[in-house]
Parts: structure tokens; sequence; C-alpha cells
């Protein structure tokens, strides 16, 4: 599943914030410098979507906050009824 993804460095924790149509807001506790934000946000997506680290990659948009994110490991429906429990 491609999913574009919204990225707020330096917060307090890790978190989905909401979903805006397709695309969604996560906080990150890490800071954008040295790739730190891009790390800390692969790892969390995997704990949320429960797959691999490995399964997480970014696509697009590795520098700015606007990212494209490929997840894979599990099959298309499960990624999607994570992705409907996003209020």
């Amino acid at each position: 599943m491609i999913v574009k993804v919204r990225v707020i460095p330096n917060a307090a924790d890790n978190e989905v914030v909401s979903r805006i149509g397709s695309v969604l807001r996560v906080k990150v506790a890490a800071p954008a410098v040295d790739e730190k934000a891009n790390a800390a946000l692969k790892e969390y997506l995997a704990e949320f979507f429960e797959v691999s680290g490995k399964r997480v990659s970014i696509l697009r948009g590795a520098n700015g906050r606007e990212k494209t994110v490929e997840i894979v490991g599990k099959t298309e429906e499960q990624l999607k009824r994570v992705m409907d429990s996003i209020p």
C-alpha cells in the first residue's frame, strides 16, 4: 500500500494525528536533521501497521515534510483496515 504522509518533526511523542483523505498526519519525536525524522517515521509506521521495519520505505519526499511511503508485509485489506481506524 502506498500512503502519503505529512510529517511533523520535533514532537513530544510519535503519533498519528489525523487522516485527511488519504494523507496521514504523523508527529515524530526526532528532529528533521540527518535523516533522523525519516528513520523515526519508518520505525513508527512499521510499529503502527504491525509490519517489519524493513517493510516500510520512503519512495518520494525524503527531504521534505510531504512523503510518499510504501508499506508491504500485509494484505491490502489488512492495511486498509488500519487506515480506516484512524479518525
